[in-house]
């Protein structure tokens, strides 16, 4: 089959490259795509992800079978709506059901109704009252802007005046647009953080193996939040009947209360777990694949993605295949990211790579002199390894070989980890 996938970033790379080993796709297109997905045989169409019209005809003409979409904008303004109305098969939630990412008191509010454990929470749209609330509550507190903000829209302050100046930059100053119209206020939750993946069809859902992404920019979790500067996967220290307490209390109720809302869930259900002394708690749900967690998770998928993809639509829980390995990715990213960055900085020459290797591009660009920065997060390495500290030190020996002007990385990704490992 011809199969489709809408977006350009890292976690598209990283999806067309596992859709290409399918023995049931003979070619595999990208919209709008990126020169990286092209070197890797991938036919990208240049359409953009919010032309739903054009990528319909485009799906249409090329008799494509199967669309899979990347990015949450295009899902939260009903593209897969618009491809099932024009007779096309499609994976990803509808418009309503991708509320639960596009507004978090949204999916706060279900939270709630149908007993899924989360952080205590209130939502406002008035300044003035949320700062009142800040004050009554005390700090640490996290604010969040209730919609879509690139992972950025969450501060976690350990200060009333950090809140206070959080509320009057995403409420005041509009830092991320109509996004911080409303806030959502929320308890602050101790732990250690948790994404856990599910393919889901309805009441149908099939987990994914663990990850544990960086949200901080800088080492030692220090500095802004950022849509992630690196992740791993397994997360060895979390005990596994943890992960499946978590499976059993979040992603099943999660999907029977669309379900039972009037509207059901197909597509990626993320959670963000804080893993607390009281067991398993809701962060944020996203409606699709992590980014960055999605390289190092499906890396270590076995089963053919296509086969998964299928079987959860038909409203089968097939068994996953996964490599006993461990996986990890570390990203490069532009000088001043999550901030103002420049575009367009020649990237050195990238490494070779063993077979057990590779890079994902979020914003590259290619050129005849090179491969240049053409976003924030701009390239991740993903390494699989015999265990943690193996598939980390894959990927550090490579990023270690040279200097990378105008880019950063973490040196510290999985730090935790082998911390926790350590102790034990």
């Amino acid at each position: 089959m011809k199969v489709l996938v809408i977006g350009s970033g890292g976690r598209e790379h990283a999806l067309c490259w596992k859709l290409q080993q399918s023995v049931k796709v003979s070619e595999v297109f990208a919209a709008p795509g990126s020169d990286a997905m092209k070197e890797d045989g991938v036919t990208a169409v240049g359409i953009p992800q919010e032309d739903h019209g054009a990528l319909i005809q485009f799906a249409k003409e090329n008799e494509i079978e199967l669309t899979v979409v990347g990015p949450e904008a295009p899902l939260v303004s009903g593209i897969v709506d618009d491809f099932q109305e024009a007779g096309l098969t499609v994976f990803g939630p509808s418009k309503a059901a991708a509320t639960l990412e596009g507004s978090k008191q949204f999916a706060k509010e279900i939270m709630k109704k149908y007993e899924v454990p989360t952080a205590q929470y209130e939502a406002f749209t008035d300044l003035d009252a949320a700062k009142a609330y800040v004050h009554k509550q005390g700090a640490p507190i996290v604010v969040k802007a209730d919609g879509l903000a690139a992972g950025k829209g969450v501060i976690v302050a350990e200060t009333i005046e950090e809140a206070i100046y959080a509320l009057d930059d995403i409420m005041g100053n509009r830092a991320f647009g109509e996004a911080g119209a409303s806030v959502v206020i929320e308890e602050c939750l101790r732990g250690e953080e948790l994404s856990l993946m599910a393919f889901v069809h309805g009441e149908t859902v099939i987990p994914m193996v663990p990850a544990q992404d960086h949200k901080r920019a800088f080492d030692g979790d220090e500095g802004p939040n950022t849509g992630g500067m690196g992740a791993y996967s397994p997360v060895p220290h979390i005990p596994e009947d943890l992960v499946k307490e978590a499976e059993e209390t979040i992603l099943r109720p999660m999907a029977r209360a669309m379900v039972a809302e009037g509207v059901p869930f197909t597509g990626i259900l993320y959670a963000g777990l804080m893993m607390t002394e009281g067991g398993p708690k809701v962060i944020e749900f996203n409606a699709r694949f992590g980014d960055p967690e999605t390289q190092v998770v499906l890396p270590r998928l076995e089963s053919d993605l296509v086969d998964v993809i299928e079987s959860v639509m038909a409203g089968i829980e097939m068994r996953l295949s996964w490599a006993e390995k461990a996986c990890a990715g570390v990203v490069l990213a532009s000088e001043g990211y999550p901030g103002d960055y420049e575009k367009g900085t020649p990237i050195a020459s990238l490494p070779k790579l063993s077979k057990s290797q590779k890079w994902f591009h979020a914003g590259t660009k290619g050129t005849q002199n090179g491969w240049r920065t053409n976003g924030g997060r701009v390239i991740l390495l993903s390494s699989l390894g015999e265990n943690l500290d193996d598939a980390l030190q894959k990927t550090y020996d490579v990023l270690h070989q040279q200097e990378w002007p105008g880019l950063f990385y973490r040196t510290d990704i999985g730090h935790r980890a082998i911390k926790l490992s350590e102790e034990n």
